[in-house]
C-alpha cells in the first residue's frame, strides 16, 4: 500500500498536546511524524522526541508477550505466557487480596504515560467499581494547581496564542525549548512581529534561558521572594493599576502594607540576584502593558512550591495586565474543558469514604507507614499503568524496598521493561498511542483532539481499556463502560458533554475550546464568590497541610542547604527525555550521553574535581554517583542533574530520586523534586 499521513494527537505529559500527522507505511508500520500545520497552536512544529517516534514504536526492545516472573523479585528471569493466563493471574491476585484484607488491599496505580482520557481513565473505572484504594495524583502539578487556584479560583488563563501579540513574555519556571516547544513558536512570532522581549527566570541557564533577552538566575526555592520584591517596586513606582485592583482584587491594602519591607535589597539577599537586576526587571514588567506571564512547573516542585506559584501569579493582577490582549498569564488550561468523564472513569461508582493514597508516597505506602495506611490493611495487590514509580517517585530506594515485599503481587502493563516492570511479578505488553483510539485535551493550549488508531498493535500489545475491561469481567466489576469499545466510550463522552460525536470530531480533528477574551482574562471577575482575586488565600480550604504564608512571601524551602548539606540539587527535565517515556529511545540516550552533574567551575575546583570525574551526591536518604561537568550557568552551591534516567544508567544502579523527599508539599501534597540538599565529594 502507498504511504499516507493520518491525523492523531500526541499523548505525552507535555502541555502542548500537539496535533500530529503520522505517515503509515503499512498496516503495522509508521514512518515520519510531523505537526499539523492547520492547528493554530501546534502550527506544524513538534519536538524532536516525537518526530522520531517510529524509532520508539518499532524498537526491538518493545515488550512482545505477557511475561511471568520465574525467579526472585527483581532477578530478571521471565517466562512467556498467554494473555488469558496473565489476566487470570491478575484477577486471582486481586480476589485473594480482597478476600483476605478487603477491597482496599488492592491499589490500582497510574499516571500520565498517556494523557488520553479513555485509556488513562479506564483504571479509575475499575477502582471505583470495586472500591479499591483510591489514588491522590500528586507527582506533577498539585502544588502548582494549589498556588494558582489560591488566587484565581479556576485553572485557566490567557489564550497562549496571544503571546504572538505580546511585547514582553516572561517565562517563569519553565524550559519550553526542551519541554513545550510550541511556546517558542508564538514567542518567535512576537519577537519578529513586535520586537517583543523574552525573559526567563530559572535557577540555571537552560536552553530557553540561552535564547532569552534576559535571564534572572535566582537560587532554587526563592521565586516567592523575587515576586514580592517586584510587586514592591510596582506599588512604589506607580505601576500598580489601582482602579483595576479596587474592582477585581481583595486584600490590596494589606498586600501593599505587607510588601513595604519586601524590598529589592531584601530579595537580593535571598535570591542571589543583584538589586539592579530586580529593579530592572520590575521596571520592564511594570511599564509593559502587553506583558504575558507563562508560568511553568519548575518553581512549584519544592516544599514552598504552592506559595511560590501563588506569589508569582499575583503579578499581572497588580499591574492589570489582564486587561490587554497579549497580557495576563497562563499556567494551565485544564479548567476550560467541560468534558464529562463519568463513563470513562466510572465516577458514578466513586465512594469518597474509601481511603486514598498519595501516589508520591508510594514507598511509604508499600513499606507500611502507618501515616499512610490510616489503620487500614496493607496493599497486597497492584496493577500499574502509564507510569514508572520505581524511577520517577521520591525516595526511590524505599519504593524499591516496597516492591520487593514477598506478600505483594504487582502486575505492570507497559511498552518497555522499565525499572518498575523489572520489579513486577507479571508484565503485560501495552500499545502506544498509535495503536488505539483515544480522546485528548491540551494543558498548555486549548484544543480537544481525537486520536484514532493509526496502525495495528505491535506484537501482542493490548490497550489499557481492553485490559481493564477483561480484568473487570474476571473480578465481577460491573459498569457500562466495561462492555464498550474505546471509540464507543469516546462517542458517549462527547455526546454527554455537548461536544458532538466521535464521527464528527474524527472529521474535524479538533475542537477549539478557548473561552472568549473576557472569560479567559477574568474581566468579568475571578472564580471566587465575590469575583475578586485573593492576595490572602484561604489555604485551609485547599488542603490539610499547614504552614502557608498569609500573604505572598518567601516561604523557606523544605530542605535548605546547611553545613552538612551545602549544595542544593535540582533534578530538571532533560531535553531528549521529558520524562521516562523517552528514556528507552536509543537516539535520546545517545544525545543525552549519561547522567551528569552540572556544577559551577569554582565549586568543582573547591572539591578538587575535573571535567568527567565521578562525583558522589548524598543526604540522609542515600547517595548517587554521577559524572561531573563544569557549568558556569548555575549559581554557586547549586547542582543540576537533568533527566529521569533509568536507575541502571547510574554508576551504581541507584537513580537520582533516591535523594528526593516524599514529604508532602502544603497545602494539598505533591513532590518536592527540586527541593533537595546534598553533600558532594569525589567518588
Amino acid at each position: 500500500m502507498s504511504a499516507q499521513f493520518l491525523p492523531t494527537a500526541c499523548p505525552h505529559d507535555c502541555p502542548s498536546t500537539c496535533a500530529l500527522e503520522v505517515e503509515r507505511l503499512a498496516p503495522d508500520r509508521i514512518g515520519k511524524v510531523r505537526g499539523a500545520a492547520e492547528n493554530s497552536y501546534t502550527a506544524g512544529v513538534i519536538c524532536a522526541k516525537v518526530s522520531r517516534y517510529a524509532e520508539r514504536t518499532h524498537s526491538p526492545d518493545r515488550l512482545k508477550t505477557p511475561l511471568l516472573r520465574i525467579g526472585p523479585k527483581g532477578g530478571g528471569q521471565w517466562a512467556p505466557i498467554g494473555w488469558d493466563e496473565a489476566l487470570d493471574r491478575i484477577a486471582d491476585a486481586f480476589l485473594a487480596a480482597e478476600r483476605t484484607h478487603g477491597a482496599e488491599a488492592v491499589w490500582p496505580y497510574f499516571y500520565a504515560g498517556t494523557m488520553g482520557l479513555v485509556q488513562r481513565g479506564a483504571i479509575q473505572r475499575l477502582r471505583h467499581a470495586k472500591g479499591y484504594s483510591r489514588q491522590t495524583s500528586t507527582v506533577c502539578d498539585t502544588p502548582a494547581n494549589m498556588g494558582w487556584l489560591a488566587g484565581y479560583g479556576d485553572i485557566r488563563g490567557a489564550d497562549p496564542r496571544e503571546m504572538a501579540e505580546s511585547d514582553l513574555i516572561v517565562n517563569w519556571g519553565g524550559n519550553p525549548v526542551a519541554t513545550q516547544v510550541n511556546v517558542m513558536t508564538h514567542v518567535s512570532r512576537a519577537r519578529k512581529g513586535r520586537g517583543a522581549k523574552l525573559v526567563t527566570i530559572d535557577p540555571y541557564r537552560t536552553g530557553t534561558a540561552e535564547v532569552s533577552d534576559l535571564h534572572l538566575m535566582l537560587r532554587p526555592g526563592t521565586d516567592g521572594a523575587l515576586a514580592c520584591a517586584v510587586m514592591h517596586v510596582l506599588f512604589r513606582d506607580g505601576h500598580a493599576d489601582r482602579a483595576y485592583l479596587a474592582r477585581l482584587a481583595a486584600d490590596t491594602a494589606a498586600l501593599e502594607a505587607h510588601l513595604a519591607t519586601r524590598t529589592p535589597e531584601w530579595a537580593a539577599s535571598i535570591t542571589g540576584l543583584t538589586v539592579a537586576e530586580i529593579e530592572a526587571f520590575a521596571k520592564l514588567y511594570g511599564s509593559t502593558r502587553r506583558a504575558y506571564l507563562r508560568v511553568g512547573y519548575g518553581l512549584s516542585r519544592a516544599h514552598n512550591g504552592a506559595a511560590q506559584a501563588h506569589a508569582v501569579s499575583c503579578l499581572p493582577v497588580v499591574t492589570g495586565a489582564w486587561q490587554h490582549r497579549g497580557g495576563g498569564a497562563l499556567y494551565c488550561s485544564s479548567g476550560i474543558y467541560k468534558i464529562d468523564k463519568t463513563l470513562s472513569e466510572g465516577l458514578d461508582r466513586l465512594d469518597r469514604s474509601v481511603r486514598s493514597f498519595d501516589q508520591s508516597r508510594i514507598g511509604a505506602v508499600l513499606t507500611g507507614d502507618p501515616r499512610d495506611l490510616t489503620s487500614g490493611p496493607p496493599v497486597t495487590a497492584m496493577l500499574i499503568q502509564n507510569t514508572n514509580p520505581a524511577a520517577i517517585c521520591p525516595d526511590s530506594t524505599r519504593v524499591r524496598r516496597g516492591f520487593l515485599r514477598d506478600d505483594l503481587f504487582v502486575a505492570v502493563h507497559e511498552q518497555f521493561m522499565t525499572d518498575t516492570a523489572k520489579l513486577a511479578d507479571l508484565v503485560i505488553p501495552a500499545t502506544t498511542f498509535l495503536e488505539h483510539d483515544d480522546l485528548y485535551r491540551g494543558g498548555g493550549q486549548m484544543h480537544i483532539l481525537i486520536g484514532r488508531k493509526v496502525i495495528e498493535p505491535q506484537h501482542e500489545a493490548r490497550e489499557n481499556h481492553w485490559v481493564i475491561s477483561e480484568i473487570a469481567r474476571r473480578v465481577g466489576a460491573e459498569h457500562p463502560g466495561f462492555g464498550m469499545t474505546a471509540l464507543e466510550v469516546i462517542d458517549a463522552m462527547l455526546k454527554a458533554s455537548d461536544l458532538g460525536d466521535a464521527a464528527t470530531l474524527t472529521e474535524q480533528r479538533w475542537i477549539d475550546a478557548q473561552p472568549d477574551f473576557e472569560t479567559s482574562h477574568f474581566l468579568n471577575g475571578f472564580a471566587h464568590p465575590d469575583g475578586k482575586f485573593r492576595f490572602a488565600p484561604d489555604w485551609a480550604a485547599l488542603g490539610p497541610y499547614g504552614g502557608m504564608p498569609a500573604m505572598p512571601d518567601h516561604m523557606a524551602p523544605g530542605r535548605d542547604a546547611d553545613a552538612e548539606h551545602p549544595f542544593r540539587l535540582v533534578t530538571a527535565p532533560a531535553r531528549q527525555f521529558l520524562n521516562t517515556s523517552f528514556a528507552e529511545t536509543v537516539t535520546s540516550q545517545r544525545r543525552e550521553g549519561r547522567p551528569t552533574a552540572l556544577i559551577h567551575p569554582e565549586d568543582m575546583a573547591g572539591q578538587g574535581l575535573a571535567d568527567g570525574d565521578a562525583v558522589r551526591l548524598g543526604n540522609g536518604q542515600g547517595s548517587v554517583v554521577v559524572h561531573a561537568k563544569p557549568f558556569a550557568g548555575v549559581p554557586r552551591g547549586v547542582v543540576i542533574v537533568e533527566g529521569i534516567w533509568p536507575n541502571g544508567a547510574f554508576v551504581e544502579g541507584i537513580g537520582i530520586n533516591s535523594l528526593t523527599s516524599p514529604e508532602p508539599v502544603p497545602p494539598a501534597g505533591g513532590a518536592a523534586f527540586h527541593d533537595t540538599a546534598v553533600w558532594l565529594r569525589a567518588a
